[in-house]
């Protein structure tokens, strides 16, 4: 089965890996150093409640302790959610993250698309979104709302967010936000239902969170979801497993809480290089999109791509560059790309390697 995300340096031999949306700046020392000394209490079962990691969570983020459940990383939810809801008819917004079909396949839900435009940046519009709601036939019971959306970038802000969260509650629909990269973002704030969450407006939603991306902690694999509805927590309760959260990883999710610091510096370093990155595409005439997240999304217009299936993969690939190919998503084909956001010193290296190609003329954009 071939490998449906980015960070596979198992299957590839590469020296720089672009393709997974992880912050550049590395696992913090502190949490480094949380579960070293957590491993001292690994020969006893974690605690399954993760009581200690859902009170310092309750505190940073204002929101009651029992609205909050930790799990193995945000896609662990994405199935809970699903089969503690049982959901017959889903909407997914396309492309988008590729977890929220395979959890609702699970459960043989039938899928609709709402398919983004690219002659419209692949935009989400909250009216015409809710006016093509309004045509639908369909009585749909759940939608996935990912925000910054993966893999182009594009964010709803907090009034466009509840337009549509207003007019779901309104027909019954449930909705699943994932905010995993919202951290990335120069003003989370302004992007996130928490606020709504916080004003006891939560019904018929849940957020999606995760230590993976904003914490380098992919291989801790450490999630969680905040649902105000205890109806939808007790069904996730009696399916989900026990023991997902192991100790090593409740322990470096209560350090990584208190790293403020890092936080705000990796917001400064992830903007700077965002932008730089974008420049240097375009220079070199990829069709780049208007990413707000810690990744870029962009389009290689060569005639040849066109002709030959993910052409610039392959090229990156055998000059040891892993880059995340989107022919896999729902409306993009192999001339789409996302790489992630690195420090200057590895964007450089990144970019002296697909100027080479341009030297020897295997790029020609336009």
């Amino acid at each position: 089965m071939e490998y449906q995300h980015g960070g596979d340096i198992y299957t590839n031999c590469v020296t720089m890996d672009f393709s997974a949306n992880i912050n550049p700046k590395g696992i913090p020392e502190s949490v480094k150093e949380a579960m070293y000394h957590a491993v001292d209490q690994a020969f006893c079962y974690p605690d399954s409640e993760c009581r200690l990691l859902r009170e310092d969570l309750s505190r940073f983020h204002n929101i009651p302790m029992e609205q909050i459940l930790c799990a193995n990383g945000a896609a662990d939810l994405i199935f809970q959610v699903a089969w503690a809801l049982r959901p017959r008819q889903a909407l997914l917004i396309a492309p988008s993250f590729l977890e929220y079909e395979q959890a609702l396949r699970s459960i043989s839900c039938h899928i609709t698309y709402y398919d983004l435009k690219e002659e419209q940046g692949f935009v989400l519009h909250e009216d015409a979104l809710i006016q093509w709601l309004e045509q639908q036939p369909v009585a749909f019971d759940i939608l996935f709302l990912c925000n910054p959306n993966n893999p182009t970038g594009f964010v709803l802000e907090q009034k466009q967010l509840n337009s549509i969260l207003d007019y779901c509650r309104k027909k019954g629909i449930f909705c699943v936000v994932d905010e995993c990269f919202n951290e990335f973002l120069d003003e989370p704030w302004r992007y996130s239902v928490l606020e709504r969450l916080r004003q006891k407006e939560s019904g018929g939603v849940f957020v999606l969170k995760a230590f993976t991306k904003i914490y380098a902690m992919a291989g801790v694999r450490l999630g969680y979801g905040i649902c105000g509805d205890s109806q939808v927590l007790h069904g996730i309760q009696k399916i989900r497993q026990p023991w997902s959260v192991s100790g090593i990883a409740q322990a470096a999710g209560v350090a990584a809480l208190k790293e403020n610091r890092y936080v705000e510096e990796s917001r400064v370093l992830i903007a700077r290089e965002r932008e730089f990155l974008k420049g240097r595409l375009m220079t070199l005439g990829f069709h780049v999109f208007d990413s707000k997240a810690n990744y870029i999304f962009f389009k290689d217009t060569r005639t040849i791509a066109e002709k030959r299936e993910k052409l610039l993969y392959y090229e990156m690939l055998e000059r040891k560059v892993l880059i995340r190919s989107c022919g896999n998503y729902r409306g993009l084909d192999g001339t789409y790309y996302r790489i992630c956001v690195k420090q200057r010193k590895e964007n450089e290296e990144f970019l002296s390697v697909l100027e080479s190609l341009w030297k020897e003329g295997d790029i020609t954009c336009g």
